[in-house]
């Protein structure tokens, strides 16, 4: 399911060495997973 970049559910994430180049735009659920996650496993 594709995602707008404007919406509040969404998370963009960009290179930020490249900040006008392309994004991934992720669900914020799925960024708060993936956040819990590395922080669990340092």
């Amino acid at each position: 399911m594709e995602i707008s970049p404007h919406s509040p559910a969404a998370v963009p994430v960009r290179d930020s060495k490249r900040p006008d180049g392309p994004m991934v735009v992720v669900h914020r659920a799925a960024w708060s997973a993936f956040l819990t996650g590395l922080r669990h496993s340092a």
